[in-house]
């Protein structure tokens, strides 16, 4: 595995991205599965845990906040609100393990469902910006993040700690936060701007 902190380019403290993420610091049944996971983890050398806190799914980059002004924030946010009224909660399931070369995560399996709220965001960065947003990856995999590589290492302990699978998570996304990250990622300090819930009703 690569060294994340030493392969990107930081952002210095007082300038930073604003990101649309799925937060998951109040759900009891993700911070449980993490918990364990990070238990299996602890005693490897050369790993950043997620906070519990910022526990996320990375949706959308929608650009550096010296880029995009309040004005088109405000925008972005009321566009996104009456889109997502239009998308109702969406159940994925966490358990199957990715490993990137310079993180671990769990995929949000069926990715496919969580398209709608992805088109939302999407939509509502252009009309707000006049520029379409960033994927994080290439085709978008959604996945939650529980640690960073911060060595150069072998993958071969990490994978024989925590194996190609956990047990499986099922967890319903009815929610999706705008979030301002500012500096170096590994700082970790976040700010979220607002939340937007998907409002639309299940069909009866």
């Amino acid at each position: 595995m690569a060294d994340r902190w030493r392969r990107r380019k930081m952002l210095p403290p007082g300038q930073g991205q604003l990101y649309w993420h799925v937060l998951f610091r109040d759900n009891p049944e993700v911070r449980s599965t993490v918990v364990a996971v990070h238990e299996r983890l602890s005693g490897l050398p050369g790993l950043d845990l997620v906070p519990h806190e910022w526990l996320h799914l990375t949706t959308l980059i929608a650009g550096l906040t010296d880029e995009v002004t309040q004005d088109q924030i405000e925008r972005m946010l009321v566009t996104a609100r009456g889109l997502l009224r239009q998308v109702r909660p969406i159940t994925v399931t966490l358990g199957r393990v990715l490993y990137h070369p310079e993180a671990v995560a769990l995929e949000a399996r069926p990715g496919e469902a969580l398209l709608p709220m992805l088109n939302a965001v999407e939509k509502a960065t252009r009309i707000a910006t006049g520029r379409d947003g960033v994927l994080s990856h290439a085709p978008w995999t959604p996945h939650v993040t529980v640690a960073y590589s911060k060595a150069a290492q072998p993958a071969a302990p990490i994978i024989a700690a925590l194996g190609r699978a956990v047990p499986d998570c099922a967890v319903t996304i009815g929610s999706i936060s705008l979030v301002v990250q500012d500096g170096p990622e590994y700082a970790w300090d976040w700010r979220p701007v607002a939340e937007i819930p998907f409002t639309a009703s299940c069909p009866s």
